[in-house]
């Protein structure tokens, strides 16, 4: 049986995916902390993927550079987003919405802007968010201990 291109790119998005969020796995660890809501989000970054992590400080280690996805490890130890994450854009907005897809399954802390997403942990992507904009969604409660879908649980011991 052939593969289509269309199927072929998808694949590699869904493996794509499932990199990034096993280095976002690695990177945020067991990570809490709550965002001040009367903070202002600024109008959402845009451009590519050097452009928004320059936005942050952030000089970009690329781990995926393809046609339809580039993918960077990135470490930032400015004010309110000193951490590590991971910074991803993609050609097509549909593209975006197939990784991202794949990738809440995985749980973690996502900053979503158009055609570019920010994960890590929620103190990272949260301040993250006040330089770069961007909408906060959070992954799949049954891998995110402690987070906002789950009231009852953490790592505290």
């Amino acid at each position: 049986m052939k593969m289509t291109h269309e199927r072929l790119a998808v694949r590699g998005l869904a493996m794509s995916a499932a990199g990034a969020a096993a280095a976002l796995l690695v990177l945020t660890g067991c990570g809490s902390g709550s965002a001040d809501e009367g903070d202002a989000i600024p109008k959402t970054a845009t451009g590519t993927l050097e452009s928004i992590a320059g936005e942050v400080g952030c000089k970009p280690d690329i781990q995926t550079d393809a046609d339809t996805i580039r993918q960077a490890l990135c470490t930032n130890t400015d004010g309110d987003f000193d951490g590590k994450f991971v910074l991803a854009t993609f050609a097509t907005d549909r593209g975006q919405a197939e990784w991202l897809a794949s990738a809440k399954d995985y749980g973690g802390y996502y900053l979503v802007g158009r055609k570019w997403v920010a994960i890590g942990k929620e103190k990272t992507v949260t301040g993250l968010q006040s330089t770069l904009g961007g909408e906060m969604q959070e992954g799949s409660e049954h891998m995110n201990p402690g987070g906002s879908h789950n009231n009852s649980g953490g790592h505290e011991g």
